[in-house]
């Protein structure tokens, strides 16, 4: 798997829908007089972003650990290792968020492995509460950040593979040590601004 071509497409797909939202890419007088909603845009990032990474997951970390090819692990800079899938997606969000865009997404949780990875605000904190209640929907709104108006939706992030699950039950700093395939970790949260 090509992480660098896969990631690249990965932006194209989300730089398409912003277009089409009218959000990115477009001129003054250029843009149609009516635009996809902040709502069905959101939903086109996350559907990306959750595609890509269980098939990361199940396709990549699990086929190749099970292998013994190369493992997954939480240092795998320094130990010639796959990233583990919640650092793939925390690494593509950083590489869109270098675009200059204003798209950002990140993984957070109530119970995070490590605290940055925490609720950044009452809105995310809310959020990751809704969707650990009920993963079917998202919870949406609309945030400000200085003088700029975003649309923020927080999706479930739930367990898909045993890599997910070992490593949220073995971690040393892991404040819950239960998890089972398919439960709620925490959230995926996505950010772009609409004004």
């Amino acid at each position: 798997m090509n992480i660098p071509k896969t990631l690249s497409i990965l932006s194209a797909v989300i730089v398409v829908g912003l277009s089409m939202s009218g959000i990115a890419g477009s001129e003054e007088g250029n843009r149609p007089s009516k635009g996809v909603s902040p709502e069905i845009v959101a939903g086109f990032i996350h559907s990306v972003i959750e595609s890509d990474r269980t098939l990361y997951t199940t396709h990549v970390v699990e086929r190749m650990q099970e292998t013994g090819t190369v493992i997954a692990s939480e240092a795998w800079e320094s130990r010639n290792a796959l990233p583990l899938p919640a650092q793939m997606l925390l690494l593509s969000g950083a590489k869109v968020k270098e675009k200059g865009i204003g798209l950002e997404y990140r993984l957070a949780s109530l119970l995070p492995i490590y605290k940055k990875n925490g609720p950044a605000t009452d809105f995310e904190r809310h959020g990751l509460a809704a969707v650990e209640r009920d993963p079917s929907q998202p919870f949406t709104g609309y945030v400000t950040r200085g003088e700029k108006t975003y649309f923020q939706a927080i999706y479930s992030d739930r367990a898909v593979s045993k890599a997910c699950v070992n490593c949220h039950n073995t971690h040393l700093l892991s404040p819950k040590r239960d998890r089972k395939l398919g439960d709620v970790m925490g959230g995926i949260i996505i950010s772009f601004p609409v004004d």
